[in-house]
């Protein structure tokens, strides 16, 4: 019910908000409009009442089924993600053109001649207009919408993901249905709109037209960034609530397989008892094992495992790599098999050359699974990169440790359970790798430049997706970021439009990195230093801006275009 409450209100402020101007229109037109009948005559032919329902029910229909399914249904295609935004440009072009050419509607309608009622026309069914706008439907993104977004475009789709998208939906149609029913009341109300129904055609024509065109060109975006967002407050107080976080923590779904994974302690010092290991599934592929077959882990029974989520790019996980490294080299023989499961937080970490280069550059031997839909993740309820899982040789769970450090006592259960397993064992000396985890409290979080994701952003100009000029506010806060110049904002980054633009770091770290693909270079001045000029190229990876001692300072990175800033990470 909370979940169901939190996607309702999420769904409703993103009604009322200036992200559905666009299709206001539209939806006046050919919801509202056209539903309308004459008064005091005979009623208008072919009306039909249940129009505004059908535009706002077919919207919301594909809206839904495009975030949840839309970016799985491609991946698995091999399409590009933007494909079906351009279906439903075209169809709304189509539909446009019809309403204005009746012959064009005609032929629209020929492959549905055989159906016992033609029932297809945009005049007589409003469903099929309302699933051409769901799927160039694209709303602010809150909280709410942020989240279902992620967990569709991962996979991580259960239960709770539909319950909350369909409650968003839910909430995001009731404003337009009322917008729609009020056109309906004034058209009927209007005496100069009474038996004008040609004329009402023509116009949802032109709008749907115009709609069509400004998205090639995003129009609408650019619209929506002049209109200042009266509804952010709101967003806000929902994003900050702490009932909402929780709640927004998808995924995590409990399944009988997992249940027993809460009796683990995060980072005790001693072994614990939490239940048989979830299965490895879903991997895409598999890395460093023979001929790349998959590993089973009730074949490994007898042996001590220890399971490894991480990405590549991820500096927490850059920092923790070194001791799994040292780990399995030391303890292999020994009776520990370590496994990698690769779990991407950005669309390039999917790519398993870019996880095969990278998994050499740390000197990673071990067998690395390919997680790319975060299914074992998912299955063993993770949130973290890195996260460790220790498992003994009967396939029980008997220590977890989420984060960076706690090391030593990792590694001291893993010496008793190899013990356990073969009290023969004959085990080299513990290993000696520094522990570089952060332990300065006032360290800046990790920052991400996308839309979807954005943290710690201090401009003015509102942070949505599209292309739009930016400026970097006077007086800026600490750990925030801002953006100087005309950028496009995607989902998981930030790009120069098309010359170079600036972004401005406010930090408190003794490492910066920041993580960056495409083709080009960057310029980045640390604390008014000498700039420095750094290559982009190849594999997408992170790059280190700053490494010293603990402080606080500006960094200024001037960006070309064709480079895509992802995040900035601090150690």
């Amino acid at each position: 019910m909370s979940l169901a409450i939190i996607g309702f209100l999420g769904g409703l402020i993103t009604g009322i908000s200036p992200c559905i101007l666009p299709v206001l229109p539209v939806i006046f037109l050919t919801g509202g409009a056209q539903s309308a009948r004459s008064q005091g005559d005979q009623p208008t032919e072919g009306v039909s009442r249940w129009r505004p329902y059908l535009v706002v029910l077919g919207l919301m229909t594909s809206f839904t089924l495009v975030t949840l399914l839309g970016s799985l249904a491609l991946g698995a295609l091999g399409l590009p993600q933007d494909v079906i935004r351009w279906i439903g440009i075209a169809l709304l072009a189509l539909i446009g053109v019809g309403l204005l050419i009746p012959a064009v509607e005609r032929l629209l309608e020929k492959p549905f001649s055989w159906l016992p009622q033609r029932e297809v026309s945009n005049r007589r069914n409003g469903f099929a207009v309302g699933l051409a706008l769901g799927t160039v439907f694209v709303p602010c993104a809150g909280p709410v919408l942020a989240a279902i977004i992620v967990a569709g475009s991962t996979g991580r789709i259960g239960p709770e993901t539909v319950l909350l998208t369909i409650s968003f939906a839910i909430g995001v149609a009731i404003p337009l249905l009322v917008f729609a029913l009020a056109g309906r009341g004034v058209i009927e109300r209007i005496r100069a709109f009474r038996r004008r129904e040609r004329g009402l055609r023509i116009a949802a024509g032109i709008a749907m037209l115009a709609l069509a065109v400004g998205l090639v060109f995003n129009v609408p975006a650019a619209l929506q960034r002049l209109v200042p967002d009266y509804t952010a407050n709101l967003q806000q107080q929902l994003a900050e609530d702490e009932d909402v976080q929780e709640a927004l923590d998808l995924g995590g779904i409990v399944t009988d397989e997992n249940r027993e994974l809460d009796q683990c302690t995060n980072g005790a010092d001693e072994l614990e008892s939490c239940g048989t290991a979830p299965a490895i599934r879903g991997i895409e592929q598999w890395l460093n094992t023979p001929d790349g077959q998959g590993l089973d882990l009730e074949d490994l029974r007898g042996q001590v495992v220890l399971i490894d989520f991480w990405a590549y790019s991820c500096i927490n996980c850059q920092r923790s790599i070194p001791q799994v490294v040292a780990w399995d080299e030391a303890y292999r023989n020994a009776g520990l098999q370590v496994i990698g499961v690769h779990s991407p937080e950005y669309a390039f970490e999917k790519d398993a050359g870019n996880v095969r280069a990278g998994a050499a550059d740390f000197g990673i031997e071990y067998p690395v699974a390919l997680d790319n839909d975060l299914a074992t993740w998912t299955n063993y309820r993770n949130r973290y990169w890195p996260a460790h899982y220790l498992i003994d040789a009967e396939g029980t769970v008997r220590h977890i440790s989420f984060g960076e450090g706690n090391y030593a006592a990792t590694e001291k259960m893993i010496r008793e359970l190899l013990v356990d397993a073969d009290p023969e064992a004959d085990l080299p000396d513990a290993t000696d790798v520094d522990d570089e985890t952060p332990t300065d409290a006032d360290r800046t979080p990790e920052t991400f430049l996308g839309w979807t994701k954005d943290v710690n952003y201090a401009g003015t100009t509102p942070y949505t997706d599209g292309t739009a000029e930016f400026t970097v506010p006077d007086d800026q806060p600490a750990d925030s970021f801002a953006l100087d110049g005309r950028w496009t904002i995607d989902t998981q980054y930030a790009t120069p439009a098309d010359e170079p633009a600036t972004i401005r770091l406010n930090y408190s770290a003794s490492e910066v990195r920041i993580v960056l693909a495409g083709e080009g270079a960057i310029t980045a001045t640390v604390d008014g230093g000498d700039p420095e000029v750094i290559e982009v190229g190849g594999t997408p990876r992170s790059y280190q801006l700053r490494d010293g001692d603990p402080g606080s300072g500006t960094i200024e990175v001037e960006v070309d275009p064709g480079v895509e800033v992802y995040s900035f990470t601090f150690g």
